[in-house]
């Protein structure tokens, strides 16, 4: 077998720890989030397409089973009967494995190409590329140069998808290159670890999320109470762990001398005195603006790594469904209206603009819970669909935004825990609505949840999961109406 693969190298390069932690404790990782399984699928499925820039090439993995031992001699028989195009060539070298995506062999000239589903080539792109190179000449192949096929986001789909168009490849060999000295001394050090009896003693600090969250977080941050200085609003990564290096994790122990803004200081005083703030004056005037009929909306979106719609882009931001809430007065029962983009491989979007402007009326205040978002997404239609732009425009004009009291603090309390989003200013204002027992409890669950669905990829039962959308969907619009009836209470 092998003792270092191109994850593990890539794991061990961010924090060794995890690595050995990866290696003999593998009970202590974290379930992956819908979020990374969804990565992983993209991952997989963009690798796949771009095997259609060199078609008919020569697949050492066969029914999608990996056998090891196989995949090397199929790679080196392949090579040596001089395949012109080889999909995952994989090699072995002083026991580190890796497996390359495309290998190309014309006129004496190996050339390597690893794809990427992303739209810029990220310094762990480099670095993976630098071992990869590192294994396969020194398995005895030259290589000529060295590509990465990444995703170019300024591409449109109108018609057939043109993958030429869709991906972009750039020659990275000088950079890797310089790396080969620095892959060869950590595959040293990296191995050297995996030898010891016990794990690494590695404080946690910035590598925990930097490139990528760790899915050993939990374990290493167990002793980290549920709120403390990590929960500091707006308080940068670097900062939290100038506190916690310095022995401080408990908000009542900040240094009183430590550099925080104005909101970050009440924040801890709040917290620590459970002092509610309550500017009535302030909220009074907001509510006093407000025009009615009031409309509480709330956008949903998704993205796709390939575009499967005629005019859009790749990771462009997708609406597909949108919940509206309508109160003709304060007193006034509210009234709900919905939309959830149909399975059928149909664009969303025409239809949500059609429906959203008659739904949305002609007057009255529009209310979102954060404008930038619903904003950008409306522009974003305008230039997509531009004979709607006169309607989508006098919707914009009619937005406000109703995160502005928590968000300049008019109404703070400790259970908002320095955080102005939905998700805890609804509990702090109406504790009896809660998110908790919904199936989908946020928008990057119901976005994966939807992307799933479109290509094809969801195993869930369809109809339940589309009730479950518009209930998640629902519960944000509906928490915006009680959120504005206890501001107006208060």
């Amino acid at each position: 077998m092998y003792n270092l693969s191109k994850s593990s190298f890539i794991l061990a390069n961010q924090c060794i720890k995890a690595l050995y932690l990866n290696e003999y404790h593998k009970d202590l990782k974290t379930k992956l989030t819908k979020t990374q399984e969804a990565s992983f699928i993209r991952g997989t499925k963009v690798g796949l397409l771009a095997q259609g820039l060199f078609p008919n090439g020569f697949n050492t993995i066969s029914n999608n089973n990996f056998d090891f031992n196989k995949v090397l001699e199929q790679t080196k028989d392949a090579i040596s009967s001089f395949k012109p195009i080889i999909y995952e060539a994989s090699f072995l070298f002083n026991d580190v494995f890796g497996a390359l995506d495309i290998l190309t062999y014309d006129k004496e000239n190996w050339v390597a190409y690893e794809v990427k589903s992303s739209t810029e080539i990220k310094e762990t792109s480099i670095l993976d590329a630098a071992l990869q190179y590192y294994l396969i000449t020194n398995s005895g192949i030259k290589l000529n140069d060295f590509y990465i096929i990444y995703i170019n986001n300024k591409y449109v789909k109108n018609g057939e998808l043109d993958i030429n168009e869709l991906f972009i490849k750039q020659s990275i060999l000088t950079a890797i290159l310089e790396l080969q000295a620095e892959i060869a001394e950590k595959i040293k050090k990296f191995e050297k670890v995996l030898k010891e009896n016990i794990s690494p003693i590695i404080s946690i600090g910035l590598q925990c999320n930097n490139p990528y969250p760790c899915n050993f977080i939990e374990n290493c941050w167990s002793h980290v109470p549920n709120y403390s200085i990590f929960d500091i609003a707006n308080l940068r990564a670097i900062k939290k762990f100038e506190l916690y290096n310095s022995g401080v994790i408990n908000l009542s122990d900040v240094p009183h001398n430590f550099p925080l803004n104005s909101n970050q200081w009440q924040q801890i005083e709040c917290e620590l005195e459970n002092i509610e703030i309550v500017e009535k004056e302030k909220i009074r005037d907001f509510i006093k603006e407000l025009k009615y009929p009031l409309y509480f909306l709330d956008f949903e979106s998704f993205q796709l790594a390939i575009p499967i719609y005629d005019n859009s882009r790749p990771f462009q931001q997708l609406v597909f469904q949108y919940s509206l809430h309508i109160l003709n007065s304060l007193d006034s029962e509210s009234k709900h209206f919905e939309f959830l983009g149909e399975l059928n491989n149909s664009d969303p979007r025409i239809k949500f603009i059609q429906k959203l402007i008659k739904d949305c009326g002609l007057e009255g205040d529009i209310l979102v819970y954060n404008i930038a978002f619903e904003k950008t997404r409306l522009k974003e239609l305008i230039i997509d669909f531009p004979e709607y732009k006169s309607p989508i425009t006098k919707i914009i004009n009619r937005l406000k935004d109703l995160m502005i009291p928590f968000k300049k603090r008019w109404y703070y309390t400790p259970q908002m825990k320095g955080s102005y989003s939905i998700k805890n200013v609804l509990p702090a204002l109406v504790p009896e609505f809660s998110y908790d027992n919904l199936k989908i409890k946020n928008g990057d669950v119901a976005s994966n949840t939807y992307s799933a669905m479109v290509q094809g990829t969801f195993d869930g039962n369809i109809e339940e999961t589309k009730s479950a959308l518009i209930e998640y969907c629902k519960l944000d619009t509906l928490a915006m109406v009680k959120i504005l009836e206890r501001l107006t209470q208060i």
